[in-house]
């Protein structure tokens, strides 16, 4: 099951694992709540696992830019 890693701002995708097996832990995803668990995992069609993370130029812009963090997406 490979898991992508998007940015959950502008969409690009950051990284991708291709392991048949890995443990939640070794991810940190056992430290997530469920909440933030149902906002950043989703499982597509094909098996992937999809996370939403951030990428680093949306990092950037949200330390540029503090007002963003109240918005939800601030690419357009």
């Amino acid at each position: 099951m490979p898991i992508v890693y998007i940015c959950r701002h502008c969409g690009q995708k950051i990284g991708k694992l291709d392991q048949q097996m890995v443990d939640a832990s070794m991810l940190g995803l056992d430290q997530l709540s469920a909440e933030d668990m149902r906002e950043m995992i989703h499982y597509q069609d094909n098996g992937d696992m999809e996370i939403k993370s951030i990428c680093e130029s949306c990092e950037e812009s949200l330390g540029s830019h503090p007002q963003y963090h109240e918005l939800d997406h601030f690419i357009q």
